[in-house]
């Protein structure tokens, strides 16, 4: 007697949801999408929360899709003859057959925890630095470069750079004041200021 008495109130339920979808305007409205979620939200999402292993939120998300759906479609749901509710599951269940489907088709995610720890964002800049630093150097002249070379990049003294390159150290230190100047200019044409 129970079952008989459920069906009688589904079936009284669905009768009144095609009876208010069909005296509406032919365009969905705000008081259909309430119908259909007073009358079907409940179930549906009993339904829906089985189809995606109890996923609440999950669950919650395929329940308001197919309700858009159904709002969407109200014309088609007009037309049909017994309960909107089969329309509705049928719905829910692509929904969630769709999103399992995708996410097998998507590559899996991986933990971005050891991507953290890798320094990738310093080596980078540190290396297109290096690189536009090369590339300028390579506009200076052999004498200005071999004087900023022995000084800034192996740090050696003005005296030292001199008489490694056995030149006075007055030659050293008017080469490197050039040599800075002509790598201002290359670096400031490369975008490179301050």
């Amino acid at each position: 007697m129970g079952v008989r008495k459920d069906a009688a109130v589904a079936n009284d339920r669905g009768s009144r949801a095609r009876h208010r979808m069909s005296s509406q305007p032919s365009g969905p409205d705000e008081e259909l999408m309430r119908a259909l979620y007073h009358e079907h939200a409940g179930p549906l999402l009993a339904y829906v929360l089985r189809l995606v292993a109890g996923d609440r939120q999950r669950a919650e998300d395929v329940v308001q899709e197919t309700l858009i759906r159904a709002w969407k479609n109200a014309g088609q749901l007009n037309r049909a003859t017994g309960s909107v509710r089969p329309w509705l599951v049928t719905v829910a269940r692509r929904i969630v057959i769709d999103g399992h489907r995708s996410r097998q088709a998507r590559p899996q995610e991986v933990d971005p925890s050891p991507l953290e720890v890798i320094p990738a964002e310093d080596e980078i800049d540190k290396a297109l630095w290096l690189m536009t630093l090369s590339d300028a150097l390579d506009d200076l002249t052999p004498a200005h470069r071999e004087v900023l070379v022995e000084t800034y990049f192996k740090g050696r003294t003005v005296n030292e750079a001199a008489q490694t390159l056995g030149i006075p150290s007055g030659t050293v230190r008017s080469r490197v004041f050039y040599a800075l100047r002509s790598m201002k200019l290359a670096l400031e044409e490369r975008g490179v200021t301050a």
